[in-house]
């Protein structure tokens, strides 16, 4: 006889991927700071800082929720099935069926009614953020250009003046804000389209040639943050950055009338020239139908 080995004890399959996946876990738990931390629990949303923002944060929660909710009725059904019908020494094989008539037309109904509900909801937040109070506390003229932005603050000065800044591709400009005003931002472009987003807005919306797009923001979080264009419009697209600072009314009246003193104020808002409200080639038609004759 040969020499025979002591068998080893078998670990349950079970225990082995538990263990795995509470290693993942906390490995994954220990790498966050306390900001990623926040993140996750707002589902890598940033914290809304306007009263618009919770609606656009709500729509993103529940519509997590929702995913989660049929993810785990599907992996459950998966789950259950598999460990229900498994295969048997003794088993024979079942009748075998085409169709099931109420099963697809359960698969049928239930995605529909989901998608409609996604969309009622989804189009009621959009109307809420693009909805406009007709006397704003603030109006702000933003202009994107290749590659940065310029600010108008529209008819804020002394006099009815507009003080303005702008930046470069090397100059990072600085939006301010008053907190708890209702701020209008009439959007313009003077060459291509460039999107204007403010991610502790929860709001974006694209600056186009040609047409002025209007949202309305109430800032609630005196602080600083970040804005940036979010539509790929050119070389240095990645430059087209700004700051936002959403103050007191005190400093924000202050900072206004800083711009003035060192000349930064013009009569009218500066919109990036007379190409910002016009088309390339419209009107080319009605001009050589006018020399022929």
């Amino acid at each position: 006889m040969g020499l025979q080995l002591p068998k080893r004890a078998a670990v349950p399959v079970r225990r082995v991927a538990t263990g795995v996946a509470l290693a993942a876990v906390l490995l994954f738990l220990s790498a966050c700071d306390a900001a990623d931390s926040d993140q996750i629990a707002r589902l890598a949303m940033p914290e809304p800082i306007t009263e618009q923002g919770p609606a656009t944060f709500d729509l993103w929660k529940w519509a997590w929720v929702a995913a989660m909710a049929t993810g785990i009725i599907v992996w459950g059904l998966i789950a259950w099935v598999v460990i229900r019908f498994r295969r048997r020494s003794d088993d024979e094989i079942p009748v075998q069926t085409r169709y099931n008539l109420p099963l697809e037309i359960f698969y049928t109904i239930a995605p529909i009614m989901m998608v409609i509900v996604f969309f009622y909801w989804t189009v009621k937040v959009q109307d809420d953020l693009v909805e406009l109070d007709p006397q704003p506390d603030v109006t702000v003229d933003v202009v994107g250009q290749q590659w940065s932005w310029t600010f108008n603050y529209t008819e804020q000065g002394e006099g009815g003046t507009t003080p303005y800044t702008s930046g470069t591709a090397t100059q990072i400009p600085t939006l301010v804000l008053p907190v708890d005003q209702t701020v209008q931002f009439n959007l313009q472009s003077p060459d291509v389209i460039h999107d204007f987003g403010v991610p502790s807005f929860l709001m974006k919306m694209d600056v186009i040639p040609g047409r002025v797009n209007k949202f309305q923001a109430t800032p609630t979080v005196i602080g600083e943050y970040r804005g940036k264009c979010y539509e790929l419009c050119g070389t240095y697209h990645s430059r087209m950055l700004f700051n936002v600072r959403v103050v007191s009314q005190a400093d924000y009246d202050t900072y206004l009338a800083d711009l003035a003193d060192q000349g930064f104020v013009a009569d009218e808002p500066l919109l990036g020239g007379a190409d910002a409200t016009t088309q390339a080639g419209l009107g080319e038609d009605d001009d050589q139908e006018g020399s022929q004759e």
